[in-house]
């Protein structure tokens, strides 16, 4: 598999970034603590992380179609089956989820992958003003569980409501361009039009086509309440997943406390390291010690770090093994997953043919 030399330079930058994370979170560890938590761990509870790890790509799967359904309908089926190959191969090579969902439901359904890469954005911002929610509705609506160590600090706060605006500024732009579609596409090609006319193009054509991937946004107030439950689904899905995990290795927070915990693990999964190698594990461990959990410093450490290690293990495997299962039935192979990761931007990977249809 040839490897483009941008790609490399990400990989290994990518793998620098894991490796130091990996270090930190490594880092004055107790051996023996962190063997022994893994030994009284409960199987049955760390079975459920696994299967609310399935659970929760369905639920991707079944939003995601109502994302799409302005577009083009979409078997649940299908979903679930693109949705696995994409996350898996996101987890093998960075990035190439992104481009590689959007390719093969534009490639089944005769859309442009520009506009089948608007709802992959659109799935994007519903979880992150999802998880902003449940962060803001535990540090000022929920009650602090007893357990918690310290106050969240107004650094902490504020970080948070920052980020609620700047994903609300994304929002209001989608809006923008969906309900003044033809003003906001005229000033964009002016801009353009002081580009070279290869590259003023190509961005031309790829935010035409990007619009139309934002028909949704026109959908009904019931189909966008749908969309926002479906989000609240998933992220109950994975928070729930961490709280069985948490339970596992006899940490017994409240369920609202992974609430906290999303905060965090959006930050450390948004490190460009292969697999959220590194940057999920320490941000697992630094929010979980924001509680004592009635252990000692040492213990609590270890126990963290046993859990964090569980979590990413128990939460990746099952859509990498799935994702195994339908890459052959997506018609793609790991060769050709590389190559659409090679690409620059969605819009520059080749248009797949239009689908016979039937008279």
């Amino acid at each position: 598999m040839a490897l483009g030399g941008a790609r490399v330079r990400r990989l290994i930058i990518g793998a620098l970034l894991g490796a130091g994370l990996l270090a930190v979170f490594f880092r004055g560890l107790d051996w023996p603590g962190l063997v022994n938590a893994f030994r009284q761990s409960d199987p049955v509870l760390l079975s459920g992380v696994v299967l609310m790890a399935v659970i929760t790509y369905a639920l991707r799967a079944w939003r995601w179609g109502y994302l799409l359904a302005p577009l083009a309908r979409v078997p649940l089926m299908r979903l679930f089956s693109i949705t696995n190959v994409g996350f898996a191969a996101g987890l093998v090579i960075p990035r190439a989820g992104e481009v590689v969902r959007p390719y093969l439901v534009a490639r089944h359904h005769g859309l442009k992958t520009s506009a089948a890469f608007a709802s992959i954005i659109l799935e994007r911002l519903f979880d992150l003003i999802t998880v902003l929610a449940l962060f803001a509705a535990y540090l000022y609506v929920l009650p602090l569980p007893a357990a918690q160590k310290e106050v969240p600090g107004r650094a902490l706060q504020t970080a948070g409501a920052l980020a609620g605006a700047g994903a609300l500024g994304a929002l209001g732009l989608l809006l923008w361009l969906t309900y003044r579609r033809e003003s906001a596409l005229s000033l964009a090609d002016r801009v353009f039009a002081w580009l070279p006319a290869r590259i003023g193009g190509a961005l031309s054509r790829a935010l035409h086509a990007f619009t139309t991937g934002l028909e949704v946004l026109r959908a009904s107030p019931g189909h966008l309440l749908a969309i926002g439950v479906q989000s609240v689904l998933v992220w109950f899905a994975i928070a729930l997943g961490i709280h069985l995990n948490n339970r596992a290795f006899g940490v017994s927070l409240p369920f609202h406390s992974t609430f906290f915990m999303l905060g965090f693990l959006t930050v450390g999964v948004a490190v460009p390291t292969p697999g959220m190698v590194g940057g999920f594990h320490a941000s697992y461990k630094i929010a979980l010690l924001h509680f004592a959990f009635g252990s000692d410093p040492a213990t609590a450490a270890a126990t963290a770090a046993a859990a964090a290690l569980a979590c990413h293990a128990l939460t990746n495997l099952p859509v990498l093994v799935l994702g195994l299962l339908f890459l052959g039935r997506e018609g793609l192979s790991w060769g050709g997953v590389s190559r659409l990761a090679d690409e620059p931007t969605p819009d520059a990977v080749p248009e797949p043919p239009q689908p016979a249809r039937s008279a």
